[in-house]
C-alpha cells in the first residue's frame, strides 16, 4: 500500500552524477531565424546619431517620407539633442546587461563619427547612426551579408562594425558585401502625390527589410527595398544552399518589416492590424496561429517629428521560444504575449520613435541555436 510519499531515488555509487548540459558548440556566425535561443549579439550604439541633411533626396526617402517638401524644411539638420542621445545609451546599456543576465555574449562595438560629410559622384552628406545594427547587415547561417542602403547617409555605417565582422571572419563566417551603389539622383522618384519612392535602377535594399525562418526568407518590396535587390538577394542566397525567399509586397510601404511582422515561435506571429488584414496575411504564413497586435500607448517624443511611428512599440526581441524584450509600456501587447506563454522581460528605449529603433532594430543576432529547419513544410 502506497504510504502516501513518493520513494527516494536510488543513487549508485558506481554511476557519474549527470552534469547539467552544456550549451551546444556553434560556428562563429549561426543564426537562421528569430526566435531559437539566442547566444550571441550586438547591441547598437546612438553616440553621434544625427539627421542628414535634407537637401538630399535619399534622406527624404528614408526618415521622413510621410513629409511633404515644405514639411521637411521644419526639421533641423545635425546632431539629436544631447538628452536624446545620453537617455538612448542608458537604455542600451540596461538592455545589453539584461541580455547578459540571460546567458547572451553581448558585443558593443563604439559608434562612428557620423558628423564627417563624404560624398559620391554628384552628391554629398553626413552619416546617420550606429543606433540599429539590424539595418544593414543581413545574418543567414554562417553568412554575414552587408545590404546596399539606398540611403546616402548609410553608406559607411557597417564600418563600426567591421572589426567584428573580421573576427567572425577569422573563425569562419562568410562576409558578403552586395554591390556598393551608386546612389544617383536617378534611383529616386516621386509618386501621384509628390512623395518619394525608390526606383530600380540599381539593386538596393537595407537587411531590416528582410525576417528569417530557418530555410526561408521573407524580403519586403518598400521604400528600403526594391526589387532588382530582392533579385540579388535571391541569386545570392542560392550559393548558400536550399534557402527560399517569399516577396512581400503590397503590405507596407515605408521602410523595414520588423514593426508590421514579428516571428515569435514557428506556427506563431505578431502582426500589424494597421498594415496586414486577414486577407493579406501572406502565404507561407497561413495556417499560422496570428496574433492581432494591439493598439499602441504613445506618449509625448522628443522632438515633433519621429523616424519611426508608434508602431515601433511592437519591435520585439525574442531570446528564445518563450522569451521576448517587450517595450514596458505596452502592457496590452504584453498582456497578449503571456496569455500565449512567453515570459516578458519589460525594458525600455525612450526615444526608439525619434531614433527610428525598438529591440529588434537595435540589436543584430549573430548566433542562435536553430538551423536551417523547414518550418512551412
Amino acid at each position: 500500500m502506497s504510504s502516501g510519499t513518493a520513494d527516494a531515488p536510488v543513487v549508485r555509487p558506481d554511476l557519474p552524477v549527470p552534469a547539467p548540459s552544456a550549451p551546444p558548440v556553434l560556428p562563429a556566425v549561426h543564426s537562421w531565424n528569430e526566435f531559437t535561443r539566442l547566444r550571441e549579439v550586438v547591441v547598437g550604439d546612438a553616440t553621434h546619431s544625427r539627421v542628414p541633411p535634407l537637401s538630399d533626396p535619399s534622406a527624404w526617402l528614408n526618415c521622413y517620407p510621410e513629409l511633404t517638401r515644405s514639411e521637411l524644411l521644419g526639421i533641423r539638420a545635425g546632431l539629436f539633442p544631447r538628452h536624446v542621445i545620453e537617455e538612448s545609451n542608458e537604455d542600451l546599456a540596461v538592455l545589453a546587461d539584461t541580455l547578459r543576465d540571460l546567458g547572451v555574449t553581448v558585443h558593443r562595438p563604439p559608434a562612428v563619427d557620423h558628423g564627417a560629410e563624404y560624398g559620391g559622384p554628384g552628391w554629398r552628406t553626413t552619416g546617420r547612426s550606429s543606433y540599429c545594427p539590424r539595418d544593414l547587415t543581413l545574418v543567414v547561417g554562417s553568412a554575414l551579408i552587408e545590404s546596399p542602403s539606398p540611403m546616402r547617409a548609410r553608406y559607411f555605417e557597417t564600418f563600426g562594425w567591421r572589426p567584428l565582422f573580421q573576427d567572425y571572419l577569422l573563425r569562419g563566417a562568410h562576409w558578403i558585401s552586395a554591390p556598393r551603389p551608386m546612389l544617383d539622383d536617378s534611383l529616386y522618384g516621386s509618386d501621384a502625390d509628390g512623395f518619394p519612392v525608390l526606383g530600380e535602377s540599381e539593386p538596393a535594399f537595407e537587411a531590416a527589410n528582410c525576417l528569417r525562418l530557418g530555410r526561408d526568407v521573407f524580403y519586403q518590396v518598400s521604400r528600403s527595398g526594391n526589387e532588382l535587390g530582392l533579385r540579388w538577394l535571391e541569386s545570392t542566397l542560392r550559393l548558400l544552399g536550399d534557402v527560399r525567399v517569399h516577396p512581400l509586397r503590397g503590405l507596407y510601404e515605408g521602410t523595414h518589416i520588423d514593426s508590421t511582422i514579428c516571428l515569435l515561435r514557428p506556427g506563431l506571429v505578431l502582426l500589424n492590424p494597421e498594415r496586414v488584414t486577414p486577407a493579406t496575411v501572406p502565404e507561407a504564413l497561413k495556417g499560422w496561429d496570428v496574433l492581432w497586435c494591439p493598439p499602441m500607448e504613445v506618449g509625448p517624443t522628443a522632438v515633433p517629428h519621429t523616424l519611426s511611428t508608434p508602431w515601433v512599440g511592437m519591435n520585439l526581441l525574442m531570446v528564445d521560444e518563450e522569451t521576448a524584450v517587450v517595450d514596458g509600456e505596452q502592457t496590452d501587447l504584453v498582456r497578449l504575449l503571456e496569455g500565449r506563454g512567453i515570459t516578458v522581460v519589460p525594458r525600455r528605449l525612450r526615444h526608439s520613435r525619434v531614433l527610428g529603433g525598438g529591440f529588434h532594430c537595435v540589436t543584430l543576432d549573430t548566433v542562435r541555436e536553430g538551423g536551417p529547419q523547414d518550418y512551412l513544410g
